[in-house]
């Protein structure tokens, strides 16, 4: 019979050979989800032999990630600062580059805003962190898709925070007529439809192509929020943005355009152009 520690590395070896990155961690995450056991378990069970019913529960999650199926998908959530959120098809996978956006956005605003709007929500990731971070604040998440939006229900409910976010379906601002926020977050989509090509198979074949780029360039979407949010946005209000590496000279000039008094780039942990924030 085959041992804990032999399936793990016939099955790092297996991923490896389909060209997932990490494949040793994905193979101890997804062995310890057929069983049942957190990582630090499965080091204290690494002689013990596996039965074939076992086996039986490995062996499909393998399959589906040497196919490149997302590992947050395989394993049906995800963290985002501090909250364990539901993943699946509906939405953008929630990144460490957008937990840094909210960080960025707590250190800005050490006081709580009024009201805040997170457009284009997904899993209502930035809605639920920022209602969790300011308790005492009022939070909008907005969303074009129904089953994105139903999705960030389902992880409002599940992380106790279903009293805390006023869910809307919405094209960007179209459906808040006349209302005004304090704080304006979004994560859009604003890869061109090239860098989407290029992207792995993770990405391209199993999350939302409409929460990756808008289309063309991936420009369209973010000069739609910078256009239209002024109108949303109470004076010294925060808009703030996640972007891509390439557009900050062109989103800077277009904020000061559109009647912001003050912006600054801001690049992520890897040191790329990454967040804009601009005030009303």
């Amino acid at each position: 019979m085959l041992t804990v520690l032999e399936i793990i590395k016939r099955s790092s070896e297996f991923l490896a050979g389909k060209g997932v990155e990490s494949a040793r961690l994905n193979a101890e995450l997804l062995i310890g989800q057929a069983l049942g056991l957190k990582r630090m378990q499965l080091y204290l069970q690494f002689e013990r032999p596996l039965t074939e019913i076992e086996l039986e529960k490995i062996r499909p999650l393998m399959r589906r990630r040497g196919l490149r199926e997302p590992l947050q998908h395989i394993l049906g959530e995800t963290g985002f600062m501090g909250l364990t959120l539901k993943v699946d098809r509906r939405a953008l996978i929630p990144r460490p580059e957008t937990e840094q956006l909210v960080e960025l956005i707590c250190q800005r605003l050490p006081a709580a805003p009024r009201q805040i709007l997170d457009l284009g929500t997904g899993t209502g990731a930035i809605a639920l962190a920022l209602a969790q971070h300011y308790p005492e604040a009022a939070v909008t998440g907005t969303d074009s898709s129904a089953e994105a939006l139903a999705l960030a229900r389902e992880n409002a409910v599940a992380n106790a925070l279903a009293d805390r976010v006023n869910w809307v379906q919405s094209d960007w601002f179209a459906g808040l007529p006349g209302m005004r926020f304090d704080l304006v977050v979004s994560n859009p989509p604003y890869l061109s439809e090239a860098e989407v090509a290029a992207t792995e198979p993770e990405v391209k074949n199993h999350e939302p192509h409409a929460a990756l780029t808008p289309g063309g360039d991936g420009l369209s979407a973010l000069h739609r929020i910078i256009s239209e949010a002024p109108d949303h946005l109470e004076p010294g209000g925060l808009l703030a943005l996640e972007t891509g590496i390439t557009q900050h000279a062109g989103l800077l000039e277009k904020l000061q355009q559109h009647g912001f008094v003050r912006s600054e780039s801001k690049p992520d942990l890897t040191g790329r152009d990454r967040y804009v924030f601009a005030w009303r």
